[in-house]
Order: structure tokens, then sequence, then C-alpha cells
């Protein structure tokens, strides 16, 4: 077992939880002070175990191990969180890949291994997923650079004061010629382990996703003077079709739905709101079912507007289609974990991950690690030491199988 491996993963990952831009909590958005400091903790780590690294057009920091061949394995995740975040969410994935490279050093593997430490995957900043592993795959869309976070910093600016170049961003990920595959190691953000009472778990498939933002538009007024009949509240109607997303998940199997964000304008207590807006993350198993209850939603928020005499308008900032994950590469993770005496357990991928982009560039695998009562995106998210250690154990494994299959005895 890899037990002093894993103490130092936990050690890390504690670490680096104190780097926030919140102090009350663990918050790291895109190109902010706190995710330039903590690239730099970590590229520090990487030269440790070996590597020599670099930054790309967005600014991922990419560690490699240089082996004999010209392949190239990629192990990974990301180093950004969401708002009031947990210690381990893609922060555990880079730290184990660091881990399984240092037991290299002074070793030689028949392919290089990259470690791929994405700048950006929660989208807490511009509303939208996977921008750094959509720059490192090459296949980031060049409209996003218009995108604004709340102050009114579009995604272009952000970039270059992060010290990237939006320039080469489109053009800006590495060749596909060489790859053996993407590994990821991530926590489940479900309770399918821990009921089973299982270490870890092989992903079977990451669900399809679509993020809009809408709003509706009323008349702002007086809270004591303007009559109920006749108003044109806009967060009244956002209420309205809050309510039929919960509605509609509920009613379609396997479809979950989250208002997540709303801002009502002018925001004042005694103001009728002019203005509202909101996130929706809309996710499904079926790329045709989700796009369905997408469009009805797009409707029937335009029919809540019509009822209620305001406007609305309706941006989808992301759609991401169902990614099963590579048989070839999966079928090694449970050669590995098999080869250590663990059950296998398979496991569709409710939350979305890199390995989504990095599909489009190469073969994608992914493997859960279980998390105390499947809870994640919340400060109590938690895994054990004994757990990482399999974890450790498993990627090993799945890098010594690697090479068995690239240079066979």
């Amino acid at each position: 077992m890899n037990d002093a491996a894993a103490k130092t993963v936990m050690e890390r990952c504690e670490f680096l939880s104190s780097i926030s831009e919140d102090e009350e909590g663990i918050c790291r958005p895109y190109g902010c002070e706190s995710m330039r400091e903590v690239n730099g903790v970590v590229s520090g780590w990487m030269h440790s175990a070996g590597m020599t690294t670099k930054y790309d057009a967005i600014g991922n920091l990419i560690g490699r191990y240089e082996g004999e061949g010209e392949e190239t394995l990629i192990l990974g995740s990301h180093l950004d969180t969401v708002r009031d975040a947990g210690k381990y969410d893609g922060i555990l994935g880079v730290m184990v890949a660091i881990a399984c490279v240092e037991k290299l050093v002074g070793g030689r593997l028949p392919f290089s291994i990259e470690v791929a430490a994405f700048a950006d995957e929660e989208g807490l900043r511009f509303g939208t997923t996977y921008l750094g592993s959509s720059v490192y795959a090459g296949v980031f869309d060049d409209e996003r650079l218009k995108l604004e976070d709340r102050d009114g910093v579009s995604l272009a600016r952000a970039v270059r004061d992060f010290g990237g170049n939006p320039d080469a961003m489109v053009d800006g990920g590495i060749k596909a010629d060489g790859l053996l595959g993407y590994c990821e190691v991530h926590i489940e953000q479900g309770p399918v382990l821990e009921n089973r009472d299982l270490p870890v778990g092989v992903v079977t498939g990451i669900q399809s996703q679509s993020r809009v933002q809408a709003s509706f538009t009323g008349v702002a007024g007086h809270a004591g003077t303007v009559p109920m009949e006749g108003r044109k509240d806009a967060l009244c109607a956002t209420a309205e079709f809050i309510l039929e997303v919960e509605r509609m998940a509920k009613d379609e199997p396997d479809a979950v739905a989250t208002v997540g964000e709303m801002k009502a304008l002018p925001g004042a207590s005694n103001v009728i709101s002019g203005e509202a807006r909101v996130s929706l993350d809309l996710r499904h198993p079926d790329d045709e079912v989700r796009e369905r209850l997408r469009d009805h939603l797009e409707a029937r928020a335009a029919d809540i507007a019509a009822a209620r005499n305001c406007g609305h308008s309706w941006e989808v900032r992301q759609e991401n289609i169902a990614v099963p994950m590579d048989e070839r590469l999966t079928g090694l993770l449970v050669k590995a974990m098999e080869s250590s005496g663990l059950p296998v357990c398979r496991i569709p991928s409710g939350a979305g991950h890199d390995a989504a982009q990095m599909a489009v560039l190469t073969a994608p695998a992914v493997l859960f690690v279980r998390c105390e009562d499947g809870i994640s995106h919340n400060p109590a998210e938690s895994v054990t030491e004994g757990d990482v250690a399999v974890a450790i154990d498993v990627i090993d494994r799945f890098i010594e199988l690697v090479a068995e299959m690239r240079n066979p005895t």
C-alpha cells in the first residue's frame, strides 16, 4: 500500500485549501491571485517529482516526465474550485497524479507522462465549464472570449491578466498523435461507493449537460404604490420558471435540473424587480432527451414571460454531449483493481469532468474515489487516507499495465 504517498497527498490537499480568495471558505475562480499562487506551489511539487513544467495559452499548468518513447500518457484534473468548496474536487486527481510520478523518479518508462492541472473546470467565473481542458484538447470555441464575469471583465482580458494568450487559445491544444490516453482520478461526488463499502470505482461514462443563462425583464416600481394587478414583476416570472424547472426534472426519469444562481435588479426590499437573471444546469444521460427538455424550458420561459407581460432572454452558454469512457483504458483500470484484490464497481458519472473534453483528443478513463456521504461542492467534502492509498495503488498498476502494453516481454 502507498500509505506514505497517500499521507503526502492528503497534506498537500490540506495545504492548498488554505489558498483562497475567500477568508471563510475555499474559492478559486479562474484567473484569481489564489489560482496563481496555487499554480506556483504545485509547479514546485512537479519539479520535485522530476517533471519539467510550462503553462499553455489559458494558463493550464503542465508537468512532463520524460520517458524513452515518443508516446505520452496524460494524467490530471483541475485546480480551480466552486465557491465555498471542498478540499478534494479536482485537486485530489492532480495530487494523486504527482504522487504516482514521484515514485518513478530515476526510472524510465517506454512513454512519457504529462500531468495536466487545468486552470478552469468548474466555470465559476464565466458560467461555462471545461475552459482549461477545452484549450488543452484543442476544442476551445473563440466565441467564449466575449463572455463577461459579474464585473464586466471579458474572458479575453482575464486570460491576458493571468499571463495567457487569448489569440492562441483556439489552436492551443496539443497534438493527438502519439497520445496513449487520459486518466483522471476524481472523488465520486455521490453515495454509490460508500453504499457498497468500496474505496474506488471505474466510471463508464459522463452524462450530457446544458448550461443556460436566462433573464426576465419587467418594470421596476415602488413596492407600496404600484397595485398588484398589472405589475410586471420580473422576479415573480423567474420564480414561476424555477418551479417549472423542478417540476419538469421530477417528471422526466434520469433528468436533473438546477437553478443555482439568481440575481434580482435593482435589488432593493422596497422595489419591484425590473429584471431577474438565473442560471440553469440541465443534465441527462441521453443527448436527445436533454435537448428536448432544454427546448421545452425555453418555450415555457417565453410563455411565462408573455403571461406576465414581461420580456425574456435565453442564452445557451454551453452544451456537452454524453461521453462514454474508452473500453480499452477502462479495462486496464479494471485489471489494475483486480490485481490489487479489489471488487470492481462500474459507475456512470452524473457530474461533468475534464475527461469529457479530453475525449475529443484521446481515449479517456476515470477512477472514482469514495467520498463521505457522497457530499461534494461543500466544505464537508471528505475522503480517507486509506482510500487515497488504494487509488494510488490502482494508478501505479495502471501505469505498469500501459507500459506492458507498449513494451511487451
